[in-house]
Parts: C-alpha cells; sequence; structure tokens
C-alpha cells in the first residue's frame, strides 16, 4: 500500500498529530512521513474536510464460518468490516460446531491469515456453548483465543460462572457476559413496556438483564476477577456498572450502535428486521446509553453483526430469528446518536483494543498504516447492491445515512470505496 492522503484532519488521542490537519504519507504499509506539502509519486487522496482515525475494533461479531457458512463466511465478513472501518474484529463462538477449543480456534486464525482485517477468535466459555462443563479455554488462549464467552447463549448456571472467572483470571484472560437471566425471559421477543402491551405480545423486562449483571458483578467482585459485559441495554445496567466502577471493580462493558438510535416503537409494523436481542427499549434507556458513553462508563460500541439467510427474517415477527448485520453501520448509527467523532474513537478503536490487552495502534511516523478515513457530511443510500455482507438482514438497507468511511487501511492492504 503506497498512498498519500492530503489534508486529513487527524483524530487519535495515541497520536502526537491529534486534532491536526496534516499530510500523511504510507509507503508499503508503514507511515513514513507526516507534515504539510508532503509530495510524491504515490496515489493521492484528497481528504480535505475528512477524519483520519485509527481503525475500528468489533467486539461482538458474528460471522457463520464455521458450519454457517450461507449467513455470512470470513471473505464477506471481513468485507463488511473494511467497508465499516473495522481493521480487527472479535469473533463470537456462535457457530456449528462452537469455538469451544484449540481445534477451532486454529481453523479461524489460519483461514485468516493475509486479511485486511485481524480476526480475533473469542472462545467458549462451556463446551458446546451448554452452559454445563468448562471449555478447554487455556489451549485455546494459546492457539489464539483472546477471550471468552458464549455468545448469544448467556451463562445461566453461577458456579460455572465462578469457575470460569477464577480459571480465567489464573492466566490472565477475560470473560464476557452476555447479561440475560433466561427464566425471566422467558420465550418473549420483544422489550416489556407500553408497545409490548400495544402490540399484544409478551415483553421481555429490563430485569432479565440488570439481575443477571447484579449477579455476575457479585462473583467477579468475590473472584477478584475482571470481567466484560456486552450489550447493556437498560439504564439501571448503566447504573450498576457504573457504581461497580466506584467500588473499585474490574469491569467493562459495550452497547450495540443500534441500541444508540432506535426504540420500540420501531416495531409497531411488526417489521422483523428490527428483531434484535437485547431487544429494542425505550427513549430512557438510549439517554442513559448515550450518557454511559459520555461520561466513561460505557467503555466501547459494537456492531452485533448477526448476518441471516432471508428464509430466518422474512418471515412472521414471532417466527424470525433476533439479529441484523451491523459492520457497515455501526461508525454511520454512532454519529446519528449524537456522539462527536473524538468520542466515537475512543468507544470504536482505542477501547476495545485495550479491553483485549492488544497493541496500541497509532497515527505516527514508522508506525503501521492501520486506519479509517471518514466523511461525517457525506449522504448516501445504503442499498443491497452497495452492502458488502453476504446476508442483508437491516433495517437500514433503503434509507438515506449520514456518515461514510472512504478508506480503510491495514496490514499493507487498503479498500478504497
Amino acid at each position: 500500500m503506497n498512498l498519500l492522503i492530503k489534508s486529513a484532519t487527524v483524530v487519535d488521542p495515541n497520536s502526537p498529530f491529534h486534532q491536526q490537519v496534516t499530510d500523511i504519507l504510507i509507503e508499503n504499509g508503514v507511515i513514513t512521513q507526516i507534515g504539510n506539502d508532503i509530495t510524491s509519486d504515490a496515489e493521492t487522496f484528497d481528504a480535505a474536510g475528512k477524519y483520519l482515525l485509527p481503525g475500528f475494533f468489533d467486539l461482538n461479531c458474528n460471522i457463520g464460518e464455521l458450519g454457517y457458512e450461507t449467513k455470512e463466511d470470513l471473505h464477506t465478513g471481513t468485507a463488511a468490516a473494511a467497508s465499516g472501518g473495522f481493521t480487527g474484529i472479535a469473533l463470537m463462538p456462535n457457530t456449528q460446531k462452537p469455538v469451544h477449543s484449540k481445534a477451532e480456534v486454529e481453523y479461524l486464525v489460519n483461514k485468516s491469515k493475509g486479511s485486511l482485517v485481524d480476526v480475533v477468535p473469542l472462545g467458549a466459555i462451556s463446551y458446546k456453548r451448554e452452559g454445563k462443563d468448562m471449555a478447554e479455554m487455556y489451549d485455546m488462549l494459546q492457539s489464539g483465543a483472546r477471550a471468552f464467552t458464549d455468545g448469544n447463549h448467556p451463562v445461566q448456571d453461577a458456579g460455572l460462572m465462578e469457575r470460569a472467572l477464577l480459571y480465567a483470571h489464573g492466566f490472565n484472560a477475560l470473560i464476557f457476559s452476555y447479561p440475560e437471566d433466561t427464566a425471566i425471559a422467558g420465550k418473549a421477543k420483544v422489550n416489556e413496556g407500553e408497545v409490548s402491551t400495544l402490540l399484544g405480545m409478551k415483553g421481555i423486562p429490563s430485569l432479565a438483564e440488570e439481575l443477571m449483571v447484579a449477579r455476575d458483578l457479585y462473583l467477579a467482585e468475590y473472584t477478584n476477577s475482571p470481567i466484560h459485559f456486552s450489550t447493556i441495554s437498560t439504564w439501571r445496567s448503566v447504573d450498576l456498572i457504573r457504581q461497580a466502577r466506584l467500588r473499585g471493580l474490574q469491569v467493562t462493558c459495550d452497547v450495540a450502535a443500534h441500541h444508540l438510535v432506535l426504540t420500540d416503537d420501531a416495531l409497531t409494523g411488526f417489521d422483523s428486521q428490527y428483531k434484535v436481542k437485547p431487544p429494542l427499549r425505550i427513549r430512557q434507556d438510549i439517554d442513559a446509553l448515550i450518557a454511559g458513553l459520555k461520561d466513561g462508563t460505557i467503555d466501547a460500541i459494537v456492531s452485533q453483526h448477526t448476518p441471516h439467510e432471508i428464509e430466518y427474517k422474512d418471515v412472521e415477527f414471532e417466527m424470525a430469528e433476533f439479529g441484523i448485520i451491523g459492520l457497515q453501520t455501526t461508525f454511520i448509527l454512532a454519529l446519528k446518536a449524537g456522539l462527536p467523532v473524538e468520542v466515537i474513537v475512543e468507544k470504536l478503536s482505542v477501547n476495545p483494543r485495550k479491553i483485549m490487552s492488544m497493541p496500541t495502534i497509532s497515527i505516527d511516523v514508522d508506525a503501521d498504516a492501520n486506519f479509517a478515513l471518514v466523511d461525517t457530511d457525506l449522504e448516501w443510500t445504503y442499498t443491497r447492491q452497495n452492502n458488502f455482507s453476504k446476508s442483508y438482514n437491516s433495517p437500514f438497507i433503503g434509507e438515506t445515512l449520514k456518515g461514510q468511511v472512504l478508506l480503510t487501511g491495514n496490514n499493507n492492504q487498503l479498500f478504497k470505496l
């Protein structure tokens, strides 16, 4: 990759050029010069009025490989990631078979070698993600897994979660908790509230999430272990985590981008494209999530990219699967939520890598070029034709969106819109 980016505004708190308008010369995938009036024979991109950001890292991405390649494979998944500015993705173990041993981890690591996007498998906490017996976590760590989670299967057994926290802490690994008490949530499909009553549908109460957040905070405190909560969605969850931080607990958390802009009012048309889990909540929850991002309680924003074939979504709402694709729209939804670019960089690039104990990346001379160049004002229409995912289960397809990723660079490779 040889590229001269002219007059970009650098937004990177780890860079000495933070908030400066400057030229950036990249040669063979390495930043060789940063300054004014740089000249080169390399391809030149006029970035006046645009922002150069460190590449994003997604902590919650579902790609069907292994076993569900008809939903998404590594090739299409990494293309969707690059189109959204992501230069790294953490893969949930929600596959068939699950990522519960070193064999699956090694397959994903080896299969993704050479990609623009760094692929980091997350290993399962329990064998087959059944919530009964612990999986081979240490072996998976040795093979390349960075953290452990049962994905969209919340760990219901408190004893198993306690043992997992203790065991992982012994070799400095991190446990991700997807907080849902399934006994409380039951088989409901939407948030419990006015909209569920209007629709005549049984709702999932916020309590289902908050009970599990409270339980796992107590377990983390008891075991003196770090814990990360995936896709929190209610105001009380934010408050519980905020209070835990004040008590000195080692707790981090993230929120899905669509939970920052959509309320359960979107469900009044029974459109299954809005069916997600955790379910869309109410305005009070959205306001609390955005406030939590701004005050540092919430560390990261994730895509929760969950592709599905048409036969799993283009059906009655009750029958449809949960989830939407989100890699291509995460940055855009963060903008739509009213977050400043500086906060978005912190939540999409800086903090996710800290949480995963990965090396810091920076836009600096002699650093590897790992970046996303974005235009926050460009308006465009998201269509099936410019969707890079293999699936197209997104409620935003057909909408005019504001903000776009123009270039993504990493591993001496360049994605150009």
